[in-house]
């Protein structure tokens, strides 16, 4: 995979050289290329943002060094790519553009993106980039505005931080061990159950016995409950679109005493007379180890 990142600040792209990133870079497992949007500039002071039209507070990124950038990085990943993959690569590079007004960004998206090709950021600062940029990239690229979530950043280098992590570390080999890919959070739609490690006895605090048993099915079954009761307790808005359809019994009985009801393959709350608590509430909030 080939990724372009184009900031006016580059040097903020610099963590993405170190830890597992940055050793599927120098393995040759990613491509990852920073490129400084004012480099695509054309008048002396390097100028990249201009007034608002309409008025208003702030700056605005001007057109014409982002058509510039991006038809630039997007020219080069063809170029330089292989006859195979050139191929596959004319079907567009993927342009995201972080945004609080874009969609939300998720794991299964991360999943996604990193069957791509070759994907582009688009960093913006100040009020945004122009909104023609967008316009003329949909003829060049396939634009995503995507968010981290509902609030606002400086600039899109703290997200696409945080995306290129997530997208990356799902390409084969980055992560040494695939099977932790399969067990984290949100990779089956619920939180991650707890974790331990030595001493199984620390300053008052035991390990779950069911952990130390050696009794597989009896620890696959356990971490299974305690995701239910994790996203019950944290999330309950993933289980809204969880299927629990083909849940065997021990697992309804499990969403049963958190306060759920299995109806027509989905998950419902009860509401319990007599209370302003929903359903999913923990009744045992203290005793979660990691909480």
């Amino acid at each position: 995979m080939r990724i372009d990142v184009v900031s006016i600040f580059p040097e903020y792209l610099a963590p993405l050289e170190l830890s597992l990133i940055g050793k599927a870079r120098q393995d040759g497992l990613l491509d990852l290329r920073v490129h400084d949007l004012r480099d695509f500039t054309t008048d002396k002071h390097r100028s990249v943002d201009d007034t608002p039209y309409g008025g208003g507070a702030g700056m605005v990124m001007k057109p014409e060094p982002w058509a510039q950038a991006l038809a630039a990085v997007a020219g080069a990943g063809q170029a330089e790519a292989g006859a195979e993959t050139a191929g596959r690569m004319a079907a567009r590079p993927v342009l995201i553009v972080p945004s609080p007004a874009g969609e939300r960004f998720s794991q299964a998206l991360a999943y996604e993106l990193a069957e791509e090709d070759q994907l582009v950021f688009a960093c913006g600062r100040y009020e945004g980039i122009d909104e023609r940029v967008t316009e003329w990239a949909e003829e060049h690229f396939t634009v995503r505005p995507m968010s981290l979530g509902d609030y606002v950043l400086n600039g899109g280098e703290v997200a696409v931080l945080a995306m290129v992590e997530a997208i990356g570390r799902l390409l084969p080999g980055v992560v040494g061990n695939p099977d932790s890919l399969v067990e984290e959070s949100h990779s089956d739609g619920l939180l991650e159950y707890p974790v331990y490690t030595k001493p199984s006895s620390w300053r008052g605090r035991e390990v779950p016995a069911v952990l130390l048993s050696g009794n597989h099915g009896k620890i696959a079954q356990w971490r299974r409950h305690e995701q239910y009761r994790r996203t019950a307790k944290r999330r309950p808005d993933l289980l809204e679109t969880f299927d629990a359809g083909k849940l065997p019994r021990a697992d309804r009985t499990a969403f049963g005493d958190l306060g759920y009801d299995v109806v027509d393959g989905h998950l419902r709350a009860r509401r319990q007379a007599g209370t302003n608590h929903d359903a999913g509430t923990d009744p045992d909030a203290g005793t979660d180890p990691s909480a």
